[in-house]
This record gives C-alpha cells, sequence and structure tokens, in this order.
C-alpha cells in the first residue's frame, strides 16, 4: 500500500486509535453498518462501536488479495492495493486455512513477522 504523507502523518501523530480526540473520531457500527460520528449509534443506539482508524477508507472492491499489509497506525491487516480495514486474513494451519483474527498476539506476531519470498 502506498501510504500518502497526510496518511502517514497521521500515523506519526497517534500511536493508537484510542489516543485519537473524541472530537475527531469515527465510529464503525456492526450492527447497523454504518459508519457514524458519535457514540452511541444515533441509528440503532448500539454502545458496542468500534473506533475506526483514520487511515481506514471502508470500500475495498477486491474480493481476495493473495497477500496481506498492516496499518501504520492500528496494526490492523489492511488491502495492499486500497488499505480497506475490512478484510478477513485467513492462514493454513496444520493443513486447514483458519480466520486469524481468533489467534493469540503472539502466534498474530509471528503472522506480521514472516518473510515472503518468490521464485523469480
Amino acid at each position: 500500500m502506498n501510504w500518502t504523507k497526510e496518511q502517514l502523518a497521521l500515523s506519526e501523530k497517534y500511536s493508537c486509535k484510542e489516543e485519537i480526540p473524541e472530537s475527531e473520531r469515527r465510529y464503525k457500527c456492526h450492527t447497523c453498518h454504518l459508519i457514524v460520528d458519535e457514540s452511541p449509534c444515533p441509528v440503532c443506539g448500539d454502545v458496542n462501536l468500534e473506533i475506526m482508524c483514520p487511515l481506514d477508507n471502508c470500500d475495498c472492491s477486491h474480493e481476495i488479495a493473495a497477500t496481506i499489509e498492516y496499518c501504520p497506525l492500528c496494526g490492523e491487516p489492511v488491502c495492499p492495493e486500497c488499505g480497506c480495514h475490512d478484510v478477513v486474513q485467513i492462514s493454513r494451519v496444520t493443513g486447514y486455512l483458519q480466520d486469524v483474527s481468533g489467534w493469540n498476539a503472539g502466534k498474530q506476531q509471528e503472522l506480521k513477522d514472516r518473510q515472503r519470498y518468490s521464485i523469480t
């Protein structure tokens, strides 16, 4: 992903999503699938909203990506082509494909640290 200078400046300004002032925050409501500016959700009343990363563009048209990148601000997996944070990362473990969101923090960091090679 080619992050813009403005996006990289945001990642240097804040070290995590929780540091973003409440006046600048946007939230993702996973109940009604909207992006809202306040908590609780004004549409459905859900109070369990996710603070949205300012680098998330929320509009990915890619169904499958062969590689994955990580957001410089929040560290979450992102689409390598558009930077969308709404991706499901799967990996093969002992012959089975599975979503890595259920892995513990150590195993997820191991996945991030893996070196990728291509035979040319």
